[in-house]
């Protein structure tokens, strides 16, 4: 993407009601005045609260939306220019449940209020292979913690993804914690019984994977 196209979904994104961009310091050295409000202030109604962290282009916050308007969701990402699309979409289609941040998903405890969180999805996050880059692992045991503190007791956990190592890797966390795993399948899309929001509902980069025969694993779990 050019930088003159990168601009433009910038400066689109502060026109749009259903994008919030709150600096760093309004998170962590003020009391984020969205904290604790979200269903309340933007979704003006006491629905379930559903994230996507690591949103992308917002496909399958906006898929979900669709699907389930009893409920509120929200994409979160650190690019704004890739959940732009998303955004659009939503108020092209008058989906009002449906709502992105862009901030850094390290930062989430001071975006939500303790328990705030009904439900959370990761979706086709890096898998950081190396070694030195574990600490950006979406679930590491500090991303989990960091979960915890904004999900409800026993609020549900998805992660969605094309890699067998974080498949592999996220399991083997879960079961070592006595966390509840629901759920496990290594190819969502070969085995008969899948969950329908987890196959109907695809994401720009799945649809590439998908053609080339790669395998989409999907873990559900509660965080105890």
């Amino acid at each position: 993407m050019g930088s003159k196209n990168k601009l433009k979904r910038f400066k689109e994104n502060e026109t749009f009601a259903n994008v919030f961009q709150p600096t760093r310091d309004e998170l962590v050295k003020e009391n984020y005045q969205l904290k604790g409000k979200w269903k309340k202030e933007v979704f003006k109604n006491n629905n379930p609260l559903v994230l996507e962290l690591g949103c992308g282009k917002g496909e399958y916050t906006v898929g979900l939306a669709k699907r389930y308007p009893e409920k509120n969701f929200i994409g979160i990402d650190i690019k704004g220019a890739r959940f732009w699309r998303g955004a659009k979409t939503a108020i092209e289609e008058n989906i009002p449940n449906a709502a992105f941040i862009r901030t850094q998903i390290e930062l989430i405890e001071h975006v939500f209020e303790e328990n705030e969180v009904d439900e959370i999805w990761i979706t086709f996050p890096d898998p950081q292979i190396k070694y030195q880059r574990t600490k950006h692992r979406m679930t590491n045991l500090q991303f989990l913690e960091r979960y915890k503190k904004v999900i409800k007791p026993g609020g549900l956990m998805h992660l969605k993804t094309d890699s067998e190592f974080m498949h592999g890797y996220t399991l083997g966390l879960l079961h070592g914690l006595n966390y509840e795993v629901l759920y496990a399948n290594h190819n969502v899309y070969k085995l008969e019984g899948s969950p329908e929001e987890v196959t109907e509902i695809q994401t720009f980069y799945e649809n590439q994977y998908l053609e080339k025969d790669k395998a989409i694993t999907y873990i559900r779990f509660k965080i105890n």
